[in-house]
């Protein structure tokens, strides 16, 4: 059985005296897709910031690739291999699009070249500023930036969230094709049609507690 890159170990997080997470306990193994399902407020959000750091959680533990990252900035997790495309895109609406690529770009196997063979509707888009694209380009976008870190895990906060319905078409290939790739995504839905195209394992969240079930993966792309 292919190890956990991620495991959550009891893990509770919230927000001043509000609990919002109660006891995750989830592994995600290397190259696979996770998806955290739930309605709006379940603590999708929560659990995603968590595990990039933004949030320190209450208790429990975070493991990346067994290492214990639960104490870790942000910018440690984003050194060792966690990199957030966040809900909402929040890309640098004045950076043109070269600009966001070459900020982005840490030494590694993802280079401004590949991301851009992988996307091209953003190879004619490399002059646009931020604010002058489509919701669908700033999520490609927001996606490339991710990319160009290096991630071993890459956290997709909803990512499909206001798109048409061919936009979100291409981007569940686009999500199937960088896990064939051997990518680890935990990715948050507040729907299951996502989960069910891309997705090996899903978590049911339900106001902060989890239930776990085997997710039927629609094939895409030829993932199994």
């Amino acid at each position: 059985m292919t190890s956990a890159l991620l495991r959550l170990d009891a893990l509770r997080a919230g927000y001043g005296r509000g609990t919002v997470l109660h006891g995750i306990t989830l592994a995600v193994p290397a190259g696979s897709v996770h998806a955290i399902v739930g309605h709006n407020g379940a603590g999708k959000t929560t659990l995603i910031h968590t595990v990039a750091g933004l949030l320190r959680p209450a208790g429990g533990r975070i493991l990346l690739d067994g290492r214990d990252v639960t104490a870790s900035p942000a910018h440690r997790r984003a050194r060792a291999g966690i990199a957030l495309v966040p809900q909402g895109r929040r890309v640098w609406p004045t950076l043109t699009v070269a600009e966001h690529l070459a900020v982005s770009t840490r030494a590694g196997p993802w280079t401004a070249q590949r991301v851009l063979e992988l996307l091209p509707q953003l190879a004619a888009r490399l002059r646009h500023r931020g604010a002058q694209l489509s919701g669908g380009e700033q999520q490609l976008l927001a996606i490339a930036r991710a990319l160009l870190c290096q991630p071993r895990l890459l956290l997709l906060d909803e990512p499909t969230e206001g798109l048409a319905p061919v936009l979100a078409g291409q981007l569940r290939a686009l999500i199937g094709e960088l896990a064939n790739g051997g990518l680890t995504i935990l990715l948050a839905a507040p729907q299951p049609e996502l989960p069910m195209a891309v997705a090996d394992r899903l978590t049911v969240l339900t106001t902060g507690h989890a239930r776990t079930d085997h997710a039927e993966a629609i094939p895409i792309g030829g993932r199994r």
